[in-house]
This record gives C-alpha cells, sequence and structure tokens, in this order.
C-alpha cells in the first residue's frame, strides 16, 4: 500500500474510492503525566508525550490503511494528521486520506 501527502502518484492515474480515516485516542498513565510535568518545569522535550504520539500516529495510518485495503485500494493519497484534545488526559490522532486504485499511466 502506498500512502503519501502527495495529490498524485508519478506514472500512475488514480481512480478515486473514498476518503478514509484512522484513528486513536491516547493517553499516558499518572506516572509518564508527572514525570513530564517535572520535565517541563525545567525545559526540554518530553519525551513520554513523544513517545506516545509517535505511536498514535503510526496506529493511525495502520488503521487508515486497512480501511483503504477494504475498499481495494492500491494507494491513499493527500493523506493529513491532526489532533484534538478529547479529554483532561487524552489526545485524538486522527490520520485521513483519498482512497485510490492505481492504472499506470
Amino acid at each position: 500500500m502506498i500512502v503519501t501527502t502527495t495529490d498524485f502518484i508519478p506514472g500512475y492515474e488514480v481512480e478515486v474510492l473514498d476518503v478514509v480515516f484512522g484513528n486513536t485516542v491516547r493517553s499516558k498513565h499518572l506516572g509518564k503525566d508527572i514525570t513530564a510535568f517535572l520535565k517541563g518545569l525545567v525545559g526540554g522535550e518530553l519525551e513520554e508525550y513523544t513517545d506516545m504520539l509517535t505511536d498514535a500516529r503510526r496506529e493511525a495510518m495502520n488503521r487508515m490503511a486497512n480501511e483503504a485495503s477494504r475498499l481495494g485500494a492500491d494507494a491513499v493519497v493527500n493523506v493529513r494528521f491532526t489532533t484534538s484534545t478529547t479529554g483532561t488526559r487524552a489526545a485524538e490522532l486522527l490520520a485521513y486520506g483519498t482512497a485510490v486504485r492505481l492504472k499506470k499511466a
């Protein structure tokens, strides 16, 4: 499965199937939140949250690609990400794009 942020794939014509989504909502346990809070006081990267969002992005992309596969897609083009807060200690990461079938040009 090709996943790209571009709206085309060189050498191919695309047949648009549908918009596909993948999301996940994540939170860290209290111990990691406290560690991140203390690091935030002195500055620097909050690795606990970086790791959480890296895992969330990977999971959201996998879910989006799986939805595209169920539609019979060869690729997902024009992929975008967005995040939102869904609670006091939780964040959603959403991946979305257009599922397409590819034909050699």
